[in-house]
């Protein structure tokens, strides 16, 4: 049986404060976070032309503007790209501190990344399958949001997670 002294001290304070990262890890949630900015600048363009009237510039693309301009570019009066941003912005506060070695930012990153996976698919079958056309900025923000999924089933494992 072991006493009472054999047993670690267990403080609060130290689940709130932040752990000491590796090396791997800062340089994993920096990049995590340099993806998530560049999809918070498109999904930002995207809701500033939205929210203007004005139209995208898609490089001539008709389908571009097809998606762009459907129903399924908006849910009531939100623009979906609003949406993304604030997904975005999210993912990329995240990542920032979780980097700082921040435990509960890690699974909030992780969760916010496997929801915008799951937008992103439906929004890509909408593409596909009912729409029958692709929009360029909606396959950047896909291809992003592919990046980042993909960070998140290849991040290192911590030294908490393997005790």
């Amino acid at each position: 049986m072991k006493s009472r002294k054999d047993q670690p001290a267990r403080s609060t304070m130290r689940e709130a404060s932040p752990a000491r990262t590796s090396r791997a890890e800062t340089i994993f949630y920096g990049a995590a976070a340099l993806i998530s900015l560049l999809g918070l600048a498109e999904a930002t363009y995207l809701t500033v032309m939205f929210l203007s009237g004005e139209t995208a510039v898609c490089g001539g693309s008709a389908d571009c503007f097809q998606v762009l301009g459907s129903s399924y570019a908006k849910i009531g009066p939100v623009p979906v790209s609003g949406l993304g941003a604030l997904a975005y912005f999210g993912a990329f506060t995240f990542a920032t501190f979780a980097g700082f070695g921040y435990a509960r930012a890690r699974q909030f990153f992780a969760w916010t990344v496997i929801a915008m996976f799951c937008m992103t698919l439906w929004l890509l079958f909408v593409q596909a399958f009912r729409l029958h056309a692709f929009c360029r900025y909606c396959l950047f923000s896909a291809a992003l949001v592919f990046l980042l999924t993909g960070l998140v089933v290849a991040r290192p494992v911590t030294e908490t997670q393997r005790n």
